[in-house]
């Protein structure tokens, strides 16, 4: 694809390649996929952004793993926003949309619901990192400290910490007035040519690695200057529906040798199940399973990521189950479980 290619990017992370300073990225966008994760919930405003924040940052990163299932992102903190988390699943097949879920969970009495600053209120805790590349495999994550003013800020440090990778996110997102969401983000990084090391004593703030301790001079000097063009950017050219990715590359980069490859579209996507949430409950005892069941004599579930309502008959659920499963739940997707 050249960069004179127009194509339209709303819900969609176009790869692209600096090859001057040898640096690589993703422009994305969100818009319907963003609007449908935020519609499951009545988020009060700062936990929308939250949500916004970590969904367009799970789709950036998403699309740089050569992923065969799911990439997810969990941040969890001790303040009011206890908890976002999101998922990325890799496209089924190829040309097949990629799909992102996120959902958040807060304490309402301790939520400042309009606050300037979103982060400050996660307060203390982690941002996690977890690859699971399905059935066979063992899962991976990694874990950096709450710090840096922002998500973005934290999942910069997560690359410099545990992957050694210079990494750098502009990322943009608001309603619009008719309360439609719309986000949009460049990821560039800096990939080392030879094995990764961090420069002799360099640490960051908190003993925390900074993008740039782990780049030489020469390599330093291109990847500053890739961040001084990157800070140029505004919030409209990311989110306005009027830019396009190939021209804000252009617009940014033009000097850098930028080269764009196929882009990856995305959409909201839940793999919830009767199956799966039954798998979930098969580890609980019959006694176990009586203390969930209602005063329907039914035991219901609710998958926070989508809205979608299960109802089970008790007989049917633990690992004392008595009754066969109904047929109409029978089935499989060949997948490995969400």
């Amino acid at each position: 694809m050249t960069l004179g290619s127009q194509i339209a990017w709303d819900d969609t992370v176009l790869p692209f390649q600096l090859d001057r300073p040898d640096i690589r990225g993703r422009v994305a966008r969100l818009d319907g996929t963003l609007d449908r994760i935020l519609a499951q919930h009545a988020y009060p405003p700062v936990i929308e952004a939250l949500v916004a924040e970590a969904a367009l940052l799970t789709a950036l990163i998403g699309q740089t793993i050569k992923l065969r299932w799911k990439l997810s992102l969990q941040i969890r903190g001790d303040g009011p926003a206890r908890l976002i988390a999101t998922d990325y699943f890799a496209p089924a097949e190829p040309g097949a949309p990629a799909r992102v879920r996120a959902w958040a969970s807060f304490d309402a009495d301790r939520l400042v619901a309009d606050a300037a600053d979103p982060f400050g209120q996660i307060g203390k805790g982690y941002f996690a990192m977890m690859i699971d590349q399905g059935r066979g495999t063992a899962p991976y994550q990694g874990i950096t400290p709450l710090a840096g003013g922002s998500l973005a800020a934290c999942a910069e440090t997560y690359f410099a910490q545990s992957e050694q990778i210079p990494t750098r996110f502009a990322l943009g997102y608001g309603p619009l007035s008719t309360r439609t969401w719309r986000a949009g983000g460049v990821m560039l990084q800096r990939l080392p040519k030879a094995s990764p090391h961090a420069v002799d004593g360099a640490t960051g703030e908190g003993g925390l690695l900074a993008p740039t301790d782990i780049l030489d001079a020469s390599e330093e000097e291109n990847w500053t200057r890739a961040n001084l063009l990157l800070d140029t950017v505004e919030k409209t050219e990311l989110t306005g529906p009027d830019v396009q990715a190939t021209d804000l590359l252009v617009r940014l980069f033009h000097e850098e040798g930028p080269r764009v490859f196929d882009p990856q579209p995305v959409q909201f996507g839940c793999t919830c199940s009767h199956d799966k949430v039954r798998q979930s409950l098969s580890i609980y005892s019959a006694k176990d399973i009586a203390t969930m069941t209602t005063d329907a004599g039914t035991v219901t579930a609710d998958c926070q990521f989508c809205g979608a309502h299960y109802v089970f008959d008790p007989a049917t659920l633990g690992f004392e189950a008595t009754a066969p499963v109904p047929a109409e739940e029978l089935g499989h997707d060949g997948r490995a479980p969400g």
